[in-house]
């Protein structure tokens, strides 16, 4: 009996021994970087390189504005004899032209405000970029946050069993213990290793992806720096609903760029019906030696008869994109809508669960489980108790952890849906 209450109490102090593993003693490493979101924002943003080589985009629509500006050439044309009839020196005949072409019914004029919407919807989508973009690096990164932190508690409970076993095998080869009590550490803990490898890949695919939109190294562990208050209890409270969805009407880009897209389509329309106006051509010419007299000098107007093509196809079509593009402009307008409501909905109802807890539940839960390892110390509880209290304290971490990380992601689709950074700032 003294031999098996030294040992309980060996194990107690055994487990009471920080484990010293980490979520990243997996993982070879060879530097930890620390890193804020703010701080993550500002890496993403200058060395993100999707994002460096849709920038690339802009100026490429900004170049084809340059060439919309441009006039056409001049044509020139120069002809010299070679041979003829009865004549003595066919080389001294020579004639010359030059030719313009001059557009009619404002088509330079449409296609430099073609090229310049063009622009526009390029940054639109630039900047639509940026917003997906960066609500995938803030969801990684609390995503690496929270999971890191219940890594933590598994790292900890399995280096407390693996030490307990050791001292357990120990004490079962002596015939101290009974082997039921062993075989029920060993459950626990290969338990526990295989849900611990499990959230460990998790958390390195997750990191792999930030590390990825950062730019660091893959043998740097990015270790997110975030303060306890991220999410407050009454967040949702301070921003209405309509203030929300008023933002999203106003800084969503891909609304802003449904719209400016059906202005695209209505001049391109005008631009077809442009073109089946015919452009002018106007030349001079010069002959040397020409069949009316020496010297001789004309003038001359060209123009296409539009009879057969009047660019009929093209209309159509320009008229049938306007039409596509006012439907899906209102099919965008929609999904903002529901993704405002939606989105708030679940907002709500997570800030409603997280405050229906006690703040210091976790205080309290944590003291309960140092009054188990007490008892247990002192025997007033068995083995199967004290592991299935521990085991609550696990379960009821996790899902803390779980509720905070689903909790701060719903307040960052809120900012993406509202294309406007209200929460977690």
């Amino acid at each position: 009996m003294v031999q098996k209450f030294i040992l309980v109490f060996l194990v107690f102090k055994v487990m009471s021994i920080p484990a010293g593993f980490s979520a990243n003693a997996q993982s070879p490493v060879n530097d930890t970087l620390k890193i804020t979101i703010k701080q993550a924002e500002d890496r993403f943003l200058k060395n993100n390189l999707q994002l460096l080589a849709q920038r690339y985009n802009i100026d490429i629509a900004d170049a084809q504005v340059i060439t919309a500006r441009l006039f056409p050439n001049p044509d020139f044309s120069i002809n010299n004899g070679l041979a003829g009839t009865n004549e003595p020196n066919p080389f001294a005949e020579q004639s010359t032209s030059i030719s313009q072409l001059i557009t009619t019914a404002g088509k330079r004029n449409k296609s430099i405000r073609l090229a310049k919407i063009g622009v526009e919807q390029t940054k639109y989508q630039f900047f639509d970029l940026v917003r997906t973009l960066k609500f995938t690096l803030r969801s990684d990164f609390y995503t690496v946050y929270f999971q890191r932190q219940s890594a933590n508690v598994y790292s900890q409970e399995i280096g407390s069993l693996g030490k307990t076993l050791i001292a357990y095998k120990d004490q079962y080869a002596k015939g101290n213990i009974a082997e039921k009590e062993l075989l029920r550490i060993q459950a626990q803990l290969y338990s526990l290793q295989v849900e611990y490898n499990g959230l460990l890949t998790g958390i390195d695919t997750t990191e792999s992806q930030l590390k990825l939109m950062l730019r660091v190294p893959s043998n740097t562990a990015i270790d997110p720096q975030v303060t306890e208050n991220i999410a407050g209890k009454e967040t949702l409270t301070g921003v209405p609903y309509q203030r929300l969805l008023d933002s999203a009407y106003v800084n969503r880009y891909d609304l802003k760029y449904s719209k400016i897209t059906v202005d695209y389509n209505n001049m391109n329309l005008a631009l077809q019906k442009a073109t089946a106006i015919p452009d002018v051509s106007l030349s001079v010419n010069y002959d040397k030696l020409g069949s009316y007299g020496n010297n001789f000098l004309s003038a001359g107007i060209s123009i296409p008869l539009p009879l057969f093509n009047r660019n009929q196809g093209n209309i159509k079509q320009a008229h049938l994109e306007v039409d596509q593009s006012k439907l899906q402009l209102q099919g965008q307008q929609d999904i903002v809508e529901s993704d405002v409501a939606t989105n708030y909905k679940i907002a709500l109802r997570l800030e409603k669960l997280y405050n229906s807890f006690d703040p210091k539940f976790k205080q309290d839960f944590n003291h309960l489980i140092e009054e188990v390892f007490k008892n247990y110390e002192k025997r007033n509880i068995s083995m199967l108790e004290f592991l299935d209290f521990y085991d609550s304290f696990k379960t009821n971490t996790l899902q803390l952890n779980s509720l905070l990380l689903s909790r701060v992601t719903s307040l960052e689709q809120l900012n993406y849906v509202t294309g406007t950074p209200f929460f977690n700032q």
